[in-house]
């Protein structure tokens, strides 16, 4: 696997203040990307052992909440089974951190559905996973009052509770943020 670009102290993915992984390779092809150079699963540098030892290291601050896998697309087949044992180490180091994730995928039909997203890994790391955004932009959709998502069409999940439970449930980051629509209107 290969990845674009890595965020350190990155408020803008996430709930509170994490590092950001951004890998390569995406097949959506979403109209107004706003990280269209990611598309190319050759695009950016190799995810080494040395790279991850970097990221896991940047997550030791007590400030920093977790780390954010996007892309590109974390839930293509290849990048699933690249990140799985990734994941498991950041989650035996910092149980407590949490994992985001944002995928084009839709979590119940195309994640646990029969797929091209669905391979033997994808519910390993599903259950690492604490918080997804699925979905792919829309552009005719977009709105800019939404917390941690770009259009309306994109649900925030709550990852561990949907699987427990068998059904999505989602997370309270799904709803508006408060107070943006209030000032918009005025």
């Amino acid at each position: 696997m290969n990845y674009g670009n890595i965020k350190f102290n990155d408020i803008a993915n996430g709930e509170g203040v994490r590092t950001s992984l951004f890998v390569s390779g995406c097949t959506h092809h979403c109209k107004n990307c706003f990280n269209p150079e990611t598309w190319d699963f050759n695009y950016g540098k190799p995810f080494t052992r040395e790279v991850e030892d970097k990221i896991i290291a940047s997550l030791s601050p007590s400030h920093i909440n977790g780390i954010t896998l996007l892309g590109g697309e974390p839930m293509e087949i290849a990048n699933q089974n690249a990140l799985l044992p990734f994941v498991k180490r950041v989650k035996e180091k910092y149980p407590n951190k949490t994992i985001w994730c944002y995928s084009g995928y839709l979590f119940d039909s195309e994640l646990l559905g029969n797929s091209r997203a669905h391979g033997p890994n994808t519910r390993e790391l599903l259950s690492y996973i604490d918080v997804l955004v699925d979905g792919e932009f829309k552009q005719d959709l977009k709105d800019i009052t939404l917390r941690f998502k770009g259009s309306s069409n994109q649900r925030v999940i709550d990852v561990k509770q949907s699987l427990k439970q068998n059904k999505v449930v989602l997370s309270p980051y799904n709803e508006k943020q408060k107070g943006i629509e209030d000032k918009m209107l005025k």
